[in-house]
């Protein structure tokens, strides 16, 4: 976080409920929340150009080693939902926290976390440091 407490970085995406994402009770299976914390992650990375592409490209994997949903209200059919990611943690590892709100009303309906490693693609080494190039396409000092 800065100095002023906010998240270094944040995204939104907004995604509306599909029929494949449901259970035999018509709310959205719970395995499929991952998914949509996946997408908001995706425009996160992206917005200071260490997606995953780009983190192959620097050598590093980076495993998720935690996921945290805590579910508050069931996801629906057709649901327009906004899925909002935000960078809490980057120097040794990246925290990213999520939260998924109804489009419409704005109402909270899920939130949780994921936490993830630098992994040396040639080492295979867990880091125990974000590598430098994370400071860097962040714009931060080291």
């Amino acid at each position: 976080m800065n100095a002023a407490g906010k998240p270094t970085r944040q995204a939104q995406v907004a995604i509306e409920i599909p029929f494949y994402d449901l259970d035999s009770v018509n709310v959205v299976w719970h395995g499929n929340y991952p998914k949509y914390f996946e997408l908001a992650r995706c425009a996160l990375l992206e917005t200071f150009d260490y997606g995953y592409d780009a983190m192959r490209a620097s050598g590093y994997i980076w495993p998720i080693i935690d996921l945290q949903v805590r579910y508050i209200k069931p996801l629906v059919f057709k649901q327009r939902i906004t899925v909002d990611a935000m960078l809490r943690e980057w120097e040794y590892r990246l925290k990213i926290d999520y939260i998924i709100r109804d489009a419409t009303t704005h109402a909270r309906l899920t939130k949780g976390s994921t936490t993830q490693v630098a992994v040396d693609m040639k080492t295979k080494e867990l880091c125990l440091m974000s590598p430098p190039i994370v400071f860097e396409r962040l714009g931060l000092p080291q």
